[in-house]
């Protein structure tokens, strides 16, 4: 523990002069509360900001399910100034997604301050799986879902699912449940063009344990990490 004026005259790029008058004009908050008192002890689990701009993390982690619309970026910075998916979260901490979703899909995303769970979520060797709905331009016959199973080879790179079957199939095109624990960039997109039925539409619906549930477009809700491993 230390005082709240020592931990921000070193920590931050202010004199211990101006951290004290940041603290008593009130600019000062400590886990989102505001604190007055340059005394006021803290700890290294405290969030503190000046501004509401976060000084210091501490070791709180964050873990935020996000529906991503389509037509928003998954990473975190955009040269072309497209929507990015992160801008959705109203949250100071700095956040980074876990995985990607391309440009034009949609559903559930992860973002995270925890670096050690995200590993763990994306890494291959710990078999975390992921499942989309996914729309097929016509319908896959069951030979072509056969090999979407076993692995279809695209530029030398094996492309394989978990898990796929059908969800609803009409008269020109069919939905399905399509599960992998991979990561790899368009993968789902890359074997429906392979077997000659392109993805109209996709959508992640889970990742591990964690659903998208009843959030719409754009809406995001904490969760805790038990709920996703």
């Amino acid at each position: 523990m230390e005082s709240l004026l020592k931990f921000l005259s070193r920590e931050s790029a202010f004199s211990r002069r101006h951290s004290e008058e940041l603290i008593r004009e009130g600019r000062v908050k400590v886990n989102k509360e505001k604190v007055t008192s340059p005394t006021f002890s803290v700890s290294p689990q405290d969030i503190i900001t000046v501004d509401d701009k976060v000084v210091r993390q501490g070791t709180i982690f964050v873990y935020i399910a996000l529906y991503k619309p389509a037509g928003y970026l998954s990473d975190l910075k955009d040269p072309r100034g497209r929507k990015m998916a992160r801008d959705l979260i109203k949250h100071d901490l700095k956040l980074f997604p876990v995985g990607r979703l391309d440009y034009s899909s949609e559903g559930l995303m992860i973002f995270t301050n925890d670096g050690e769970t995200a590993n763990y979520i994306m890494h291959p060797r710990y078999g975390v799986t992921k499942e989309y709905l996914v729309k097929f331009k016509g319908i896959p016959s069951r030979e072509t879902i056969k090999k979407m199973k076993k692995g279809i080879t695209i530029d030398g790179e094996l492309y394989r699912a978990d898990d796929v079957r059908p969800f609803k199939i009409s008269v020109s095109n069919a939905w399905f449940k399509v599960t992998v624990n991979e990561g790899k960039n368009r993968m789902i997109r890359k074997m429906g063009e392979a077997a000659g039925h392109p993805v109209l539409k996709l959508k992640r619906v889970r990742i591990g344990k964690l659903l998208l549930g009843d959030l719409n477009p754009g809406e995001y809700r904490h969760v805790e990490k038990n709920e996703i491993i």
